[in-house]
Formats: C-alpha cells, structure tokens, sequence
C-alpha cells in the first residue's frame, strides 16, 4: 500500500522521514492475510533495525501459511506529534496498514525502560492501553522477549506473553489463531502451548503489607524452548535500513546461552542451555546474507562468542567462503577467551572488556572467573596487535564491594598503562574509558534476592574511583542512579507497578531508555500518587518470600541459586559449565553436553 497524501505531508517536517517509509532493500512484497500479525519494537528505527530476535519471529510467522508479519518501531516524538495533530494512526512499515486492523500485535521486551515506549505505541495506533479495555474489535497484544520473564508489571496491558524462544512457540500461536477467531477461547486455548502465560487468567493474592501471598494456577509457567536452533527458523535475507542503524552488519547467532553462570547476569540464566550452532549452518547463513544485503562485515553474536566451541574452525571456513573483502565482527570476547587469531579479524581501534569488578576478590563473588593473569595475557595480545584504545565495564554496589574494590578498578587501570608502556609496537597513545553501571538485581540469578545501593552509596563510590584515576587519555562516566533505580523497580515488579507505569505514561514518559528524554521527577510522581514505595522493590527480599515471577519456570532450580548466592558471600568460585555440569536444573530438561 502506498503512503497516504496526509503522511507525506508530515514526513516533510520530520527529521529522518526515511524511518518511515519502508521499502528497505530486501523488504518482501506483503499483503493481507488470513492472520495479519504486526512485530513491534519499542524504539527507534536505528536501534530496532539491529534487532536479531524480531527478524527471527518475522521468520516464523510468515512460514505459516495464511499468515503475514509486518513490522513497526516507535516514532520518534516529532513524527508522534504530527500523526497526533493530524488524526493519523500509527502504521505498520510494509503493508501501511494502521496497527489497529491487524489481529495480532507483538512487542518485543528487550530492556524494562521500554515499557512506557509499548503504551505510547498503543496509543498513537488508537488501542486502548488497558486490555479490561480492549473488546474483541482490536487486536490481540502479545509480549515476549528476555524481559518477559517477570511479565507482571505489564500484566493490566498485555493480553499474551510467550516466555523464552520464539521458534516453536510462535508458530504455534500463529497456527492457533488461523484456527480461533474467539477472542477468549483463543487466549484459554493458548495457554496449552509451552512459554505462553494469559495474566487474566491468573489472579495474585497479597499479604497486607505487599508481599505476595500466592497466585491462583496450579502449575508453573514453563518457558519455550528451541531444542534444535540449526533447524529452526533463521532469515536468509535481512532488510538493509534507509538510515544507518546501531549495527550495521550482516548478523548470525552463533550460540544460545552462555557457559559462565556469572551470578548477576540474567541471560545467562534464562537463556540456558548453551546450544551452539554447527559451522555449516553459520557459514551458509553468513553467505546467503552477504549475498543478499552486500554489507561488508558479518558479526558472531552470542553472550560469549569466544566460547563458542568451534570458533576456529568457523573464522576458518568463512575466511574460505566469503568475499575477500568481507569483515567478521566478535563482539563479545571475555579476557580469558581472547586469542590472537580471533583479535585479527577485529578492527584495530578499540577493544571492549567487561571485569565487572575491580578486584579477584570480587570477581570471585560474582563467579566472573578471570584472573589477573588472563588479563594480562589478554592485554597484551591486544596490544601486540596494534590496539590502542580499551573500553572498561564495571560495576558499582555489587554484593559484599568494599571502598578496596573501587580502589582496584584503579589499580587496573594502572596495570594497563604498565602493560602499554612496555609494549614495543606502540604506534599512538592510550586511550582508557572506564564506565561504571549501578548493579540491578535481576530476576532468575542467585543475586535475584539482593538490595539495590542507594544514590548516596554511588555517589561515594564514584568519587572514590574520580579521585584516584586521574591519568592522562584516561576518562570516567557511570549512569544515572535514578534511571537504574526505576530498572531495578520494573525489573522486579509485580502488578502494582502497572498503575506507576499507566500514569508515569500520561504524565508524558516514553524513550525512558534516552537520557535526555527521561524525567525522574515525572515517575517519582506516579509512584506517589499511586502509593507504591520505590524501595519496596529495591529492598533486600527474604529467602522464602514468594517472588512476583515464581510462577515461571526456567528450569533453573530456586535451591541451586540459593547455593549460588551461599557461594558468592563466601566467596566460592563456581567455574564455567564447560569444566563440568553445575547442577543447575536445567539437565533435567536439556541433555548439555559441554
């Protein structure tokens, strides 16, 4: 379908109309279909556009024969405004069909500070945000995504969740709704496919002080799971975008899962088991999409792409199988799986590690598994090979830091300028950047339980770590603490927060995940008037209290994260999963063999 006149009057007084047009090289021919199913992503065309998980769904959905998926990302607020001021409804990119006449829409969560992003969405397309609102003339509003595994503060807007992959799942929910054109007896019917949760077919009930007393289903939620990804469904052909994107580079998903267990981190958790892709499926996905886009670099994504087990024998065949002029991207090395052959492939301007944090002690805690040897030996091969730049993550508020583990983020610093100095084929001087986020508890870890530091924690520590690393080339920056606050609070929400996130949405919140467009004051507002105390949510959680996503089962057992967080206060190193079977639960699901 062609862009109405009163669109293109509007895209005239935008910046970057070509967000909004379509017709990206690779787009398919669509048309209406028996099932028309919309992928959203609550961002902009840019960032969207990088997105692996939502051309993978794309995949899925239109294997289904009757069924069609289109796509529609967030406009940014001036094409907002002007649909607003002129009456036109948000619309989908291929068919340019306004997103309230397709049967299905689907939002994808990939980080808590896009949930205002989902109701702004909502309501340019004319969909009423809440789902009590919604009668059977509008379409039905699923969600998935990493986020989705505590899915109850989106619980008064999502009609449909599906937990974990989107490979089986998907189909079959697009599968069942050719079959069920009732509203309701589609959402019962849903519930028997693997991954899908229906909130209102579930109620909380609450102790009077907040805490959770119990949910009405009688089992768990089990998440989706793709057993077989080299036979699941992977796009050959991707849409080359009209504007420059985040990433952009041809993409393959060279594993599932990560071997590390790092106790902070929720993908590692909830995307386990690992299940590595074979070489012949990647290096003949990487060609298709060479030869089908003309970008010039493929990237190898994966939590931990230096882990995956035939790493070399992948560069290997896509060296022999590629253009000559074709670069790879590994954009997740750790420090102890760098290795000289994998560094070549990468462009020789700065290189990014993550310790986390500043001391063994600590990294130990966190079961980051990395020695100061690993990072020596991985510095240095850096360096041997004409790097000249290193971009540093940490943390701040871990479990059990102390003001010495700020110290040693400096201490590293210190080490690297030392390395540099006696490397012997400088070309330029050293440049550091060191970055510090303020730790979220997250959801299915062993640190789910944890408290939150407060602002005055991080501003002690930030002034800490300034007053030490005072070297040249060298530069600090650490996030907004009120940004990570209201993460930590949607991260582990419950259905209380839905009120905060409705009126934080009215009071013209929306691109939270923007720092320029994020106002702390307007959400402190909606916690206020709404009742709900934000440390509530921050605090430390009890043990045996009931936790607003216990109902979902990612096959990691409760009792092993237990263990897990016993170990990091005393310090214990659990390993990798490659150095033996942790016991985690998920062997009861998934044979692993590592």
């Amino acid at each position: 379908m062609e862009l109405n006149e009163k669109i293109k009057k509007i895209l005239k007084r935008v910046e970057k109309p070509a967000r909004y047009i379509g017709g990206e090289y690779g787009e398919r021919a669509l048309s209406p279909s028996a099932l028309n199913y919309c992928i959203c992503f609550p961002d902009v065309y840019e960032v969207a556009m990088s997105n692996l998980s939502i051309r993978i769904v794309s995949e899925v959905i239109n294997r289904v024969e009757g069924a069609v998926c289109d796509r529609c990302f967030a406009p940014w607020t001036d094409f907002g405004d002007e649909l607003k001021k002129n009456g036109v409804p948000l619309y989908s990119l291929g068919m340019k069909m306004p997103l309230k006449d397709f049967d299905m829409i689907g939002f994808t969560l990939q980080y808590e500070m896009s949930y205002t992003t989902i109701l702004y969405m909502l309501d340019l397309a004319g969909i009423p945000l809440l789902r009590t609102e919604r009668g059977d003339d509008y379409p039905i509003i699923q969600a998935g995504g990493p986020c989705a595994v505590n899915p109850e503060p989106l619980a008064d807007f999502i009609d449909i969740f599906v937990i974990g992959d989107g490979e089986e799942s998907m189909r079959d929910l697009a599968e069942l709704k050719l079959k069920i054109s009732d509203k309701r007896e589609f959402l019962k019917a849903a519930t028997a496919i693997q991954g899908v949760y229906v909130p209102s077919l579930m109620e909380v009930e609450y102790f009077p002080d907040g805490r959770i007393k119990g949910f009405s289903i009688d089992k768990p939620i089990k998440k989706s799971l793709c057993r077989d990804l080299d036979g699941g469904a992977f796009p050959e052909k991707m849409l080359v975008p009209n504007v420059e994107s985040v990433f952009d580079r041809a993409v393959i998903e060279v594993m599932r899962g990560c071997y590390r267990g790092c106790r902070f981190c929720q993908a590692g958790f909830i995307y386990r088991p690992v299940r590595p892709r074979k070489p012949e499926t990647l290096c003949a996905q990487a060609v298709k999409l060479i030869e089908n886009t003309g970008f010039d670099e493929v990237g190898l994504n994966s939590l931990s792409t230096g882990d995956y087990p035939y790493l070399k024998d992948l560069i290997k065949k896509l060296k022999c199988e590629l253009p000559k002029d074709v670069k790879l991207a590994l954009p997740s090395l750790r420090l102890d799986s760098f290795d000289g052959e994998f560094v070549q492939e990468t462009k020789k301007n700065s290189l990014t590690f993550a310790p986390e944090a500043g001391t063994q002690r600590l990294r130990d805690v966190i079961n980051k598994d990395i020695t100061e040897d690993d990072v020596e030996r991985g510095l240095n091969m850096a360096f041997e090979n004409g790097y000249s730049g290193i971009k540093l993550y940490f943390m701040f508020g871990l479990p059990t830091e102390t003001d010495e583990d700020i110290y040693g983020i400096s201490d590293i610093v210190a080490k690297i300028r030392k390395i540099y100095s006696a490397n012997k084929n400088k070309e330029r001087n050293l440049r550091i950047s060191v970055s510090a986020s303020t730790f979220i508890p997250k959801p299915f870890t062993p640190f789910q339980w944890e408290a939150q530091i407060t602002e005055e924690d991080v501003k002690h520590k930030a002034g800490l770590l300034r007053e030490k690393l005072f070297y040249r080339n060298t530069n600090l920056s650490w996030n907004d603490f009120a940004l990570s606050e209201i993460e930590a609070v949607l991260a582990r929400g419950d259905r209380k927060v839905g009120k905060v996130l409705y009126s934080a949405y009215k009071k013209g919140c929306y691109f939270d995940g923007w720092s320029d467009k994020f106002d702390p004051e307007k959400w402190n507002a909606a916690f206020e008037e709404n009742g709900v105390d934000k440390r509530f949510y921050t605090r430390e959680w009890g043990e045996d209290e009931i936790l607003p996503w216990d109902f979902i089962d990612c096959f990691i057992d409760k009792k092993f994260l237990l263990k897990e967080r016993k170990k990091a206060y005393a310090g214990e190193v659990t390993g990798s999963c490659k150095q033996g079977c942790k016991a985690c639960g998920i062997q009861k699901t998934f044979r692993c063999d590592v």
